[in-house]
């Protein structure tokens, strides 16, 4: 996603929701040139946001977020987008994941941001063993993964998910990790 500060990451991150980054960074431009701060998103109307953000995914309901999200980093943080995850949490429009991009990206803090390829991929290596929800796979990846480490092995669980460690088809022939892939080993005959 292209973005130039970390209120803008935000913004683009609650956008990329069961969105893709393709669609977000088509939308952000207009919306970033209209809107450059919180202080100014704060201040908009759901009329005027909405168009912006009208071929997004939840366009009705992240446009919400986004206004209530400006809000309140302007009335409980200054204006300025929070380092931790708790506060992130608190804002509108962000739950762990985007909070966990947030101080990785921005802050360079160790989180791991688990999406649906995160979960499935780590859980198919064998990163995780038997997380049942994205928090105790983010649990375990963060406690065995060297903290320097974790946005690489974030972006990387990404896109091996994207692309060759597929939902519906994964490419084992294609992958350079079957030798230490738990479901390889189980499902190759």
């Amino acid at each position: 996603m292209a973005y130039e500060n970390p209120y803008q990451l935000l913004v683009a991150v609650i956008l990329s929701a069961q969105c893709t980054d393709k669609r977000v960074n088509m939308v952000t431009p207009a919306l970033f040139e209209r809107y450059p701060d919180a202080e100014t998103l704060s201040k908009a109307t759901f009329e005027e946001v909405e168009p912006f953000i009208r071929s997004v995914t939840f366009a009705n309901n992240k446009t919400k977020h986004l206004i209530g999200m400006a809000q309140k980093l302007l009335s409980n943080f200054n204006g300025i987008v929070p380092n931790n995850i708790p506060d992130l949490e608190t804002l509108p429009g962000v739950g762990r994941k985007t909070a966990n991009v947030i101080i990785s990206v921005v802050y360079g803090l160790p989180g791991m941001a688990v999406d649906t390829h995160v979960f499935r991929v780590s859980a198919r290596l064998g990163l995780t063993i038997n997380a049942k929800t994205p928090l105790q796979a983010e649990e375990q990846l963060v406690a065995n993964i060297p903290s320097q480490l974790l946005p690489l092995a974030h972006h990387w669980l990404i896109l091996h998910g994207r692309y060759t460690c597929t939902a519906r088809s994964p490419k084992c022939d294609q992958c350079g990790l079957t030798e230490v892939c738990k479901y390889y080993a189980a499902n190759s005959h």
